[in-house]
């Protein structure tokens, strides 16, 4: 065989060989993406939790449609949380129970936001040091019927000073909480059946307490304006001290006659 033909057929082999290693390193990414996608991936653990299924104001009852169990991964479930493994018949023993702090649609249910239904509801409700004090409203009265509980008003006092004088009108209370609204419903000359708050029960500090007590003597009208949810961050602690005995806290007692305060026997 002659030299020539020798070499070639020695470089055909060569680039055989390379040809077919170099198809090899081609095609082993797909094998190893083949394997990847063939892998079981492991799902991590989720325990169910108690979660409520649409949103509920304060003074609402849960019950079996707002109660239900969801999936919640392992590492966010903190303490507080109601399990299913740890209380399986927790839907039944809270049905009844009163929302004691608004609760959204798709919240974990937490134990201190709620309270037993055997329990005195409205003290239940009441922050420690807080006073619950009712005082009557009607539609003119109560911004047209659109004060609802959790929103925050002013409490303004109309009286009629002398007939020469006129009235004056003052803000006795400021950003107060409505606790609750006691409502009727009422049914117009067309049938239109609209619900009308009666009585407002309000959130009040002890001597904010004395303070309406002692208007809602002497008013000729209280009136609640309703605020902007944007000012509950604002003091709701303040009053028109000068409706109390004493303000600077000496004793005394008040005559009111004819809408017009005096204190009688102060003491130093």
């Amino acid at each position: 065989m002659k030299p020539a033909r020798v070499v070639i057929i020695a470089v055909a082999v060569v680039a055989a060989g390379l040809a077919g290693i170099l198809a090899m390193n081609l095609t082993s990414p797909t094998v190893q993406v083949n394997e990847i996608a063939n892998t079981v991936v492991e799902k991590m653990p989720m325990p169910e939790v108690l979660v409520v299924s649409a949103s509920l104001p304060v003074g609402a009852r849960l019950n079996e449609e707002t109660m239900e169990w969801k999936g919640w991964p392992e590492d966010a479930v903190v303490e507080g949380l109601i399990r299913r493994d740890a209380r399986p018949e927790a839907v039944t023993e809270l049905t009844g129970a009163v929302v004691r702090l608004p609760l959204f649609a798709g919240e974990p249910l937490r134990p201190e936001k709620i309270v037993d239904s055997s329990s005195r509801i409205m003290s239940s409700l009441l922050p420690a040091g807080k006073r619950a004090i009712a005082t009557e409203i009607s539609v003119a009265t109560g911004a047209g019927g659109f004060i609802l509980p959790n929103d925050r008003v002013d409490v303004i006092m109309v009286r009629r000073k002398t007939a020469e004088e006129g009235f004056v009108t003052e803000v006795i209370l400021s950003n107060i909480r409505v606790l609750a609204i006691d409502q009727r419903i009422e049914e117009d000359a067309d049938g239109n059946r609209t619900a009308v708050g009666t009585t407002a029960t309000l959130e009040l500090t002890p001597d904010q307490s004395k303070i309406i007590t002692v208007a809602q003597q002497m008013a000729d009208r209280l009136t609640l304006a309703l605020r902007s949810v944007a000012d509950v961050q604002e003091s709701d602690t303040d009053g028109a001290k000068h409706l109390l005995s004493g303000e600077d806290g000496t004793s005394a007692i008040q005559l009111i006659r004819s809408g017009a305060i005096t204190n009688v026997g102060a003491t130093n």
